[in-house]
């Protein structure tokens, strides 16, 4: 049964072929055989999965109307709040918090009938691309299980890819979704920023996350997309009701895009790995057989912008974690001596290494005497990178690029180098500063065997068009169709 796809899975529990009872027992038992491996979870919730999960097969025997993902087991990162288990964001310092409302994405995944089985793990409070920073436990790759999942929805997209869930929602706030889901060999999609509403997700760049969709196909995405996109009056960077008018993203999906126009950066991708860059070579191809016209470009601000997004994020993070104060809520160490003592060994007890190296990195930037410098600075070349796409994409339908520059890297290979670490986001953090969105697809392996992703960015709010042209390429290739050797 993990063999079948979300859609597939949902149509079948619908036409009365399996039962939603059936398909969320039958991932409970996967989780049971290879979570102790994998370690995707922070937290199951068998009971109410399997409670959710009966009340659906009730519905569907009654004839009774269900939501669009009605019986299909899916998984959260675990920085969404939900009124059920702890929402722990990977960290010490929320080990033990219990949300009192849910995110409306998971509000929304339950109005669609879908069977939440679990909380997954993730770099704390999403600081990371690998994984390895959640203060909780450690989560690796169904490919390889000396290699890290990416990050930092590692967790989310291992669960999808060790066929521990159906489809998952994961965070995105500089590539988080979309480098993970490459090194897993799924489907990753971040939406346009608005798209889909930030109520309830923890925050790390308030002016950067966003949540999306984390799955085995593209028909997978575009189904969840259709549950959790939309306006949300109880966000204000939500897209307002017109621009939120519904979609169906899998009405159009079969259609491919005619005269289909794709730019490509060659100086900016060169330092990928060369089998990642085979890869590239070999999507391009693909695309020039369906007719595509295919452009190199320049784009002079996209080598500024790992700096650039290192000090807005940062500068955010600051601002966003200086809430977690050893008071309101969270970890409070025992026996202070005064306040001061209450909030600084609070922090310092519960909060690891990176997220502390980030406090302090956009405490700097934001600090007298530096803001201009660094701070706005680095939002006046936002506005140049989010110029150099806004121009591409008047002459182009979108642009392709790698995902990241290798494949999945062995766990401890680069924990002791920060800088190289944060060069694992290098090609995807243009497209949250520009606020567009971006999907990862499957596209190849490399000689290790480990999954390779093709990166395909449009304008703002093309989700459609990006789905489609994402399908052209899936429909010639079934990369997408290849499981782990899990052991």
């Amino acid at each position: 049964m993990e063999q079948l796809s979300a859609k597939e899975l949902r149509d079948r529990i619908a036409a009365g072929q399996t039962s939603s009872v059936e398909a969320t027992m039958a991932v409970f038992e996967r989780i049971r055989q290879f979570e102790p491996t994998i370690g995707a979870y922070i937290s199951t919730c068998e009971e109410k999965a399997l409670e959710a999960a009966a009340d659906v097969d009730k519905r569907i025997v009654a004839g009774e109307p269900v939501g669009q993902l009605a019986g299909v087991p899916v998984a959260v990162k675990d920085n969404m709040c939900t009124t059920f288990g702890a929402t722990t964001c990977a960290s010490r310092i929320l080990e033990n918090f219990h949300a009192p409302y849910n995110a409306t994405v998971v509000d929304k995944l339950l109005a669609a009938d879908a069977v939440i089985v679990g909380k997954a793990n993730m770099d704390e409070f999403a600081m990371g691309s690998s994984t390895e920073n959640s203060g909780l436990k450690q989560t690796v790759n169904p490919w390889d299980t000396s290699r890290v999942p990416g990050g930092s929805s590692g967790g989310a997209a291992a669960a999808v890819a060790g066929g521990l869930c159906f489809a998952a929602l994961g965070s995105d706030t500089g590539g988080s979704i979309r480098q993970p889901a490459s090194f897993c060999g799924v489907v990753g999609l971040k939406p346009t920023y608005g798209r889909v509403s930030r109520f309830g997700l923890v925050a790390y760049g308030s002016s950067l996350d966003q949540i999306g969709p984390i799955t085995q196909t593209l028909a997978d995405t575009a189904l969840v997309l259709n549950v959790i996109a939309g306006h949300d009056p109880a966000d204000s960077t939500s897209v307002n009701e017109a621009m939120a008018a519904a979609c169906d993203y899998l009405e159009e999906l079969e259609e491919p895009v005619e005269k289909l126009k794709i730019a490509i950066v060659p100086e900016y991708t060169a330092g990928a790995d060369e089998s990642v860059q085979r890869a590239l070579s070999d999507a391009i191809e693909v695309y020039k057989k369906l007719g595509a016209e295919i452009t190199e470009i320049d784009m002079p601000h996209l080598d500024y912008a790992t700096a650039a997004y290192y000090v807005i994020a940062t500068a955010e993070a600051s601002s966003n974690l200086a809430r977690y104060d050893g008071v309101h809520y969270g970890h409070r160490t025992q026996s202070p001596k005064d306040y001061v003592e209450v909030y600084s060994k609070s922090r310092a007890e519960a909060f690891g290494q990176e997220v502390k190296r980030r406090i302090m990195l956009g405490t700097y930037a934001l600090s007298s005497g530096y803001y201009d410098a660094y701070y706005l600075k680095a939002l006046k070349v936002r506005n140049l990178i989010r110029g150099d796409f806004t121009s591409a994409f008047e002459k182009y339908d979108c642009i392709i690029m790698p995902v990241a520059p290798t494949t999945a890297f062995k766990i401890g290979e680069k924990t002791d180098d920060p800088l190289q670490m944060y060069l694992s986001d290098i090609y995807t953090i243009g497209a949250n500063l520009a606020g567009i969105p971006g999907i990862s697809i499957p596209c190849g392996f490399d000689e290790d065997n480990l999954p390779v992703g093709l990166q395909i960015l449009a304008p703002a709010f093309g989700e459609e068009k990006l789905l489609r042209i994402a399908r052209m390429f899936e429909k010639e290739t079934d990369w997408h169709k290849r499981t782990p050797p899990i052991v």
